[in-house]
C-alpha cells in the first residue's frame, strides 16, 4: 500500500468499519477495513488518480479548468531531463493561462474546432508587450500561433490518453488545420540564417579567450549551444586523429539516440589548452572568462598604478550572483557574444546561427546526407531547415543550362 504522505489517506470509517479515501472531495469506500480486498483497492484508485495528474474521473464531465490543473501537473514532471525541468513547459504557460480565461468555466465535452477557431483568432489579435521601461505593440508570426493552436490539441491529446475526454473531440479539435503561409495576414517570421564569416570575425577580439575559443568550436564542428557549454575533457576521446565528443546530455536523448560529435584538426586545435584540466570540470568556465576580461581591462589602464583606484579595489566585495565555478548557461552565452556585437558596431546574432552557418557549409561541400550526420538529425527534412541551399551551385547550373 502505497505510503507517501502526499497521497489521500486510507482511513477507516468508524460508522460502517469500511476503509475510505478522499478523492477530489468524494468519498470512495473499498470494503472492510484492513482486508486485503481494500488496500487492493485503494492500491487501484490511487494509482488511476495519480496517472490522471490527480484528476478525479467521475460520471460529470470536467471543465477546462480541472482538465488544464491535470495537465500542469502532468507537464511538471514529464518535461524534465536529469531531474531538471527543460523550459519546454514553461514555455506553454502563457498560452495554458490565456486559454484558462477564455475557456476555464466551459466543459470540457462542450469544447470543439469553432472554439479552438475564435481562440486561434484571439491569439492573432496585436498585443502589448513591456521591455523594461518599454511598452512595443506585436502581432503575433503564422508560426507562432500555428505553435500555440498546437499546445490545446496537444493538451486534449493528453486527456484522451487519461480517459478525460471522448476520442470523437480530439478527432474533431485535429481537423483544424494550421493558417497556410499566404492565406493569412499573420506576417512571417524572420529565418534564422547563417551568421557570416566576416560577422564571426568582427566579435572574435572582444570576446574573451574562452567564450572565442566556444565560437570556433562550435562553429567547426556544428553543435548545439547547449552541447559546447557543456564540454568537459572526460567526455572528449583523443586516442584516433579525428577526436569525438559524447554529451552526457543532448536534445533528442529522450528519444533514444545517441549523439557523437566529431571534433577535427582545425577544432582540435582551438579545443586543446582547454582540456589541460580536472577531467570532470568543465572546459569553459565563466568566473576564468571574467578574470581574462579584467586582466584585458586592466591591460588597458591609462591611469599610472600609483593613482586612482588600485587593481581590485573597485569590485563589488558581495556581487549578487558571482561568476559561476562551473558552466556557462546558453543565455549568458549569447549574451557575451551579444555584448561583443555591440562593440564591433554589428548587428547581433545568436550562438544558434553558428550551427546554420556549419550545416551550410558542410552541406555545399558534401551533401545533405553528410550534413545530416555531423548534425546528428535523424530526417534529412530537419536538416535542410539548417543547411541553407547553396546559390554558388544554382549559378554554376544555370550557367550550363540557360
Amino acid at each position: 500500500m502505497p505510503s507517501s504522505h502526499n497521497l489521500p489517506k486510507y482511513r477507516k470509517h468508524r460508522a460502517s468499519g469500511q476503509a475510505v479515501v478522499t478523492l477530489g472531495g468524494k468519498d470512495f469506500y473499498l470494503g472492510p477495513h484492513g482486508s486485503k480486498t481494500s488496500i487492493r483497492e485503494y492500491d487501484r484508485l490511487i494509482a488511476e488518480y495519480t496517472a490522471r495528474g490527480r484528476v478525479l474521473q467521475t460520471d460529470d464531465a470536467l471543465t477546462i479548468k480541472e482538465l488544464l490543473l491535470g495537465y500542469v501537473r502532468h507537464a511538471r514532471k514529464h518535461y524534465r531531463k536529469h531531474g531538471v525541468a527543460t523550459g519546454h513547459f514553461d514555455s506553454q504557460k502563457p498560452t495554458i493561462r490565456l486559454f484558462r480565461d477564455m475557456y476555464g468555466d466551459l466543459l470540457a465535452t462542450d469544447f470543439g474546432p469553432l472554439k479552438l477557431k475564435a481562440f486561434r483568432l484571439t491569439l492573432s489579435k496585436p498585443r502589448e508587450m513591456r521591455f523594461g521601461d518599454r511598452v512595443e505593440v506585436r502581432t503575433a508570426t503564422r508560426r507562432y500561433v500555428n505553435n500555440q493552436v498546437d499546445i490545446i490539441k496537444r493538451i486534449f491529446r493528453w486527456a484522451l490518453s487519461e480517459e478525460l475526454v471522448p476520442a470523437d473531440l480530439v478527432t474533431a479539435l485535429a481537423s483544424v488545420s494550421g493558417l497556410q503561409a499566404g492565406r493569412t495576414d499573420l506576417p512571417e517570421g524572420k529565418p534564422v540564417l547563417p551568421v557570416t564569416d566576416d560577422d564571426v570575425q568582427a566579435v572574435l577580439p572582444h570576446l574573451t579567450t574562452t567564450v572565442a575559443a566556444m565560437v570556433q568550436v562550435q562553429l567547426f564542428t556544428g553543435m548545439r549551444p547547449n552541447e559546447v557549454i557543456q564540454m568537459r575533457p572526460t567526455d572528449v576521446d583523443t586516442s584516433g586523429e579525428v577526436w569525438t565528443y559524447t554529451p552526457p546530455k543532448h536534445k533528442t536523448e529522450h528519444h533514444g539516440r545517441p549523439r557523437v560529435i566529431p571534433i577535427g584538426p582545425k577544432a582540435q586545435a582551438i579545443l586543446r589548452p582547454f582540456l589541460d584540466r580536472d577531467p570532470t570540470r568543465f572546459c569553459f568556465v565563466p568566473r576564468e572568462s571574467v578574470e581574462q576580461a579584467q586582466a584585458r581591462k586592466h591591460a588597458r589602464r591609462v591611469t599610472p598604478i600609483g593613482q586612482g583606484n588600485r587593481p581590485g579595489s573597485s569590485r563589488a566585495k558581495h556581487r549578487s550572483k558571482p561568476p559561476s565555478e562551473t558552466t556557462f548557461t546558453n543565455d549568458s552565452y549569447r549574451r557575451s557574444i551579444n555584448r561583443a556585437c555591440d562593440l564591433a558596431g554589428i548587428a547581433r546574432w545568436s550562438p544558434n546561427r553558428l550551427r546554420h552557418s556549419a550545416a551550410t557549409k558542410i552541406r555545399s561541400q558534401f551533401g545533405l546526407e553528410q550534413a545530416r550526420v555531423i548534425l546528428g538529425h535523424s530526417q534529412t527534412m530537419v536538416t535542410e531547415i539548417y543547411a541553407e541551399r547553396d546559390l554558388n551551385q544554382a549559378l554554376e547550373v544555370a550557367k550550363i543550362v540557360g
